[in-house]
C-alpha cells in the first residue's frame, strides 16, 4: 500500500506563502487555506462527520466549497460530490445509491432540504451556513492518504440504466496530476483559471493539480467571456480548461486583439472541436491543446502536445505518460492505424470502478483496460482521433447527455406510445437534444406541454429542443431502435 502525506498539509508547509485561490477580489494563500480547512475540518466534526463515512456535497463554484472539500479530505471522508444541475429526484436517487450519511448543502439550494429528508429519512443534511456557524472542535487530521483510498465520487451517465458512481482515487488524481504536469509542463508562472463546475471532473481536477503544484487557482462561479479575457490578462492565468463554446465566446470576443503574450496552453475537452475554431484559434495565435478524458480517467488521458497542435489538428493526442490506449475491433483484436474501434484506456489515472456495482466494474475494465464505448481510430503515428462520444451520446455545452434517460422520462408520458431521442447541431451549444415522438392516438401534442414535463424530472440542459412526431421510429430487426437514423432525418431535413 503506497502512503503520501495530505496533499493540502503537504503543500502549506512547502510553500505557505504562495497563492492558492483567487476568487473575487479575494486571494488566499496555502497556509490560510490550510488553516480555514482545519477550522471547518473541526466543524465538520461537530455536526458529527467521521473518518471514511460518505458525505456528499451539493455546492457551488465558491471559495467556500474549496474550504469545504479539503476539510473533508483532511478528516478522511470519502466525497460525493453532486450536479447542482441536477432535478431533486435526480440528486435523491444518487443520495440513496451512495449511502451517504449527510449532505452539505450550498444556501441557495436549501429549499431541497426538506424534500430530501422526506425521501431519505436517515439523511442528516446542513447548509454551508449552518456548518460555519458551528464551533471548531480538536479534531485528529489524516497527515497520511493511502493513494488506493477513495477521494471523491462521482456520478456519470450510463448510455442504458442509472448513473454510477465512479471511484477516485487519491492516486487517480495524483497520476492524473502527475501526467498532465510531463505532458504540460510547470513552471513557477503558472496560474490556471477555472471556469468549469467544481462538480465535474474538469474542474475538480485543477483544484487537485493546484495543490500538487503549489499553483495559483483563478476560479469563477460561472463562465463569461469578458471576466475571463479580463482575468487572464490581470491575475497572469497562463492555463485555461474550457469546452468549445467556451472558446468559441472567448475568440468572437478578443475581436481584433490577442490574450497576453504569458498565456499558453488552453485546455479544450468536452468532445471533438470544429476546425473552423481551431483554424480561428491558429488565426490568433491562442495555443488550444485538445484532450480527451472522462470521468472514469480523472480528467484528461489523452492530450495533444504543442508541437503537434498544426501538423495534427483535429487530434486529441497522444496517452500521457503513465497511461496507455488502444483501439480494439468488436471481436477483441487490435486495429489497425486509421481503422476505427472502441477506445480503451489503462493507468494509474484510471478508476478501479463504479461504486457497489461490480458487474459494471467487470463489464467495463477488463484485465486493467477500461473499455470507454467511444469510437475512434489512431493514426500511423499513434495520436488518437475521437468520431463519436459512445455513438449516440450528444455533448451540449461540455455537459453529456444520453438519449436513452430522456426518451425513459417521455415514455412516461400517458400519450406517448414511443420516443426516440438525438442530438442537433447548435451554434451555440454545440448539440441540443431533440425527440421524435409517435403518440397513442396519432395526435400532436403541445411542444410547451411536452417541455414542462421533461423540466419536472429531468435538468434544464437535457430537456429537449424541439419535438419531432411521426408514425413510426425507425429500428433493426431485433427491434433496437436506430438512433443514426434519427439523425440522417435531420441532416436530409426530413423534419424542420
Amino acid at each position: 500500500m503506497q502512503t503520501m502525506p495530505n496533499f493540502l498539509m503537504k503543500r502549506a508547509f512547502l510553500t505557505p506563502e504562495r497563492i492558492a485561490v483567487y476568487f473575487r477580489d479575494q486571494a488566499i494563500t496555502f497556509e490560510e487555506l490550510y488553516i480555514l480547512s482545519v477550522t471547518t475540518a473541526g466543524q465538520l466534526q461537530k455536526l458529527g462527520v467521521k473518518k471514511d463515512q460518505f458525505i456528499a456535497v451539493l455546492l457551488k463554484n465558491h471559495l467556500d466549497t474549496v474550504v469545504i472539500l479539503f476539510a473533508l479530505q483532511l478528516l478522511g471522508v470519502k466525497t460525493v460530490i453532486l450536479n447542482n444541475r441536477l432535478t431533486p429526484a435526480e440528486l435523491a436517487w444518487q443520495l440513496k445509491d451512495s449511502k451517504v450519511s449527510a449532505l452539505i448543502l450550498d444556501d441557495v439550494f436549501s429549499h431541497l432540504e426538506q424534500m430530501l429528508s422526506q425521501e431519505l429519512s436517515s439523511l442528516h443534511t446542513f447548509t454551508k451556513t449552518n456548518l460555519f456557524s458551528q464551533e471548531s472542535i480538536s479534531t485528529e487530521l489524516q497527515e497520511e492518504i493511502s493513494l488506493d483510498e477513495i477521494c471523491t465520487i462521482m456520478y456519470t451517465s450510463g448510455t442504458t440504466g442509472n448513473p454510477k458512481g465512479v471511484m477516485q482515487t487519491y492516486g487517480n488524481h495524483w497520476w492524473s496530476a502527475t501526467g498532465s504536469a510531463l505532458n504540460l509542463g510547470v513552471t513557477d508562472q503558472d496560474c490556471w483559471l477555472c471556469t468549469v463546475p467544481l462538480f465535474h471532473i474538469s474542474g475538480f481536477s485543477i483544484l487537485m493539480r493546484s495543490v500538487i503544484y503549489g499553483m495559483p487557482l483563478v476560479l469563477h462561479e460561472k463562465f463569461d467571456q469578458e471576466r475571463t479575457i479580463q482575468d487572464i490578462k490581470e491575475k497572469k492565468v497562463t492555463i485555461m480548461s474550457v469546452v468549445g463554446t467556451m472558446l468559441t465566446r472567448i475568440v468572437e470576443s478578443l475581436k481584433g486583439g490577442q490574450l497576453p503574450q504569458q498565456f499558453r496552453c488552453m485546455l479544450l475537452g468536452g468532445g471533438p472541436a470544429p476546425l473552423p475554431l481551431l483554424k480561428a484559434c491558429v488565426e490568433k495565435q491562442i495555443p488550444v491543446f485538445q484532450t480527451y478524458g472522462m470521468t472514469e480517467t480523472s480528467s484528461q488521458i489523452v492530450t495533444l502536445s504543442p508541437e503537434y497542435s498544426l501538423s495534427k489538428l483535429g487530434s486529441a493526442g497522444k496517452p500521457l505518460f503513465p497511461s496507455e490506449i488502444r483501439i480494439e475491433r468488436t471481436e477483441g483484436s487490435k486495429a489497425q492505424p486509421g481503422e476505427a474501434g472502441e477506445i480503451i484506456v489503462k493507468g494509474p489515472n484510471v478508476t478501479r470502478g463504479y461504486l457497489y456495482r461490480p458487474d459494471a466494474t467487470e463489464d467495463k475494465i477488463r484485465n486493467g483496460w477500461l473499455y470507454t464505448g467511444d469510437i475512434g481510430y489512431l493514426d500511423e503515428d499513434g495520436f488518437l482521433y475521437v468520431l463519436d462520444r459512445r455513438s449516440d451520446l450528444i455533448i451540449s455545452g461540455g455537459e453529456n447527455i444520453y438519449p436513452a434517460e430522456i426518451e425513459a422520462v417521455l415514455l412516461a408520458h400517458p400519450e406517448i406510445q414511443e420516443a426516440g431521442v438525438t442530438g442537433l447541431n447548435d451554434p451555440r451549444w454545440g448539440q441540443v437534444p431533440v425527440a421524435f415522438i409517435v403518440t397513442k392516438n396519432g395526435e400532436e401534442l403541445s411542444s410547451d406541454e411536452l417541455k414542462q414535463f421533461c423540466r419536472e424530472q429531468l435538468a434544464k440542459y437535457k430537456v429537449p429542443k424541439d419535438f419531432y412526431f411521426t408514425d413510426q421510429l425507425p429500428r433493426n430487426a431485433a427491434k433496437k431502435l436506430l438512433r443514426r437514423t434519427l439523425k440522417e432525418w435531420l441532416d436530409e431535413g426530413r423534419f424542420k
